[in-house]
């Protein structure tokens, strides 16, 4: 194992909390990308990139499970480099019996919500706070078991949207369009 970048790997996704923890406390992190968030989360993505050629994808038997999992976290935080996010989810897919399944599924949805498309594992939400539409509610226990996820209540399942509700759910918010048009997660105002 790599103590080096294992312990490397673990401050990035440390430096990462720490700065969302400040922003969250000082009111300022929510409501659009701040600048201060973004200037963390493209120079841990820019290092994680370097580690990767170096080592391949930081897998658990590479850096051991934390910073493993720190680095999923960087790359789950990489939110305006849709091309990395995509690339880190192949590698992962690749590494599939050394990493957190529940780190590929977040992944896997966050890529898909911000694509307007339905998720598989029902793990990101809408900015209400309820579960973004996912693929298919008869089967989505099934799968969150696979990946290692608690599974949600009947009740729970029955709250989510249907998947023609995206278009609605994503117009609520008009800044959240522009930002994902700008950053190439979408083409175009759905």
């Amino acid at each position: 194992m790599n103590q080096v970048l294992s312990k490397e790997l673990i401050e990035l996704a440390e430096k990462d909390l720490s700065v969302r923890e400040k922003l969250a406390s000082e009111g300022t992190l929510f409501g659009r990308y701040h600048p201060e968030m973004e200037e963390v989360h493209s120079h841990n993505a820019k290092r994680l990139r370097e580690i990767i050629r170096e080592i391949g994808f930081p897998t658990i038997s590479k850096v051991g499970e934390k910073a493993s999992d720190a680095a999923w976290l960087v790359i789950q935080h990489a939110i305006g480099e849709p091309e990395f996010l995509q690339t880190c989810y192949d590698l992962m897919i690749e590494n599939n019996g050394d990493i957190n399944p529940s780190n590929i599924a977040l992944l896997y949805d966050r890529i898909q919500v911000f694509q307007s498309k339905p998720q598989r594992y029902g793990t990101q939400l809408t900015a209400e706070g309820t579960i973004y539409p996912v693929e298919d509610k008869s089967t989505l226990n099934n799968g969150r078991t696979q990946m290692n996820l608690r599974l949600l209540s009947q009740e729970e399942i029955d709250r989510i949207p249907l998947i023609e509700d995206i278009p609605e759910i994503d117009a609520k918010d008009p800044d959240y369009t522009v930002w994902r048009i700008k950053t190439g997660w979408i083409s175009q105002i759905r």
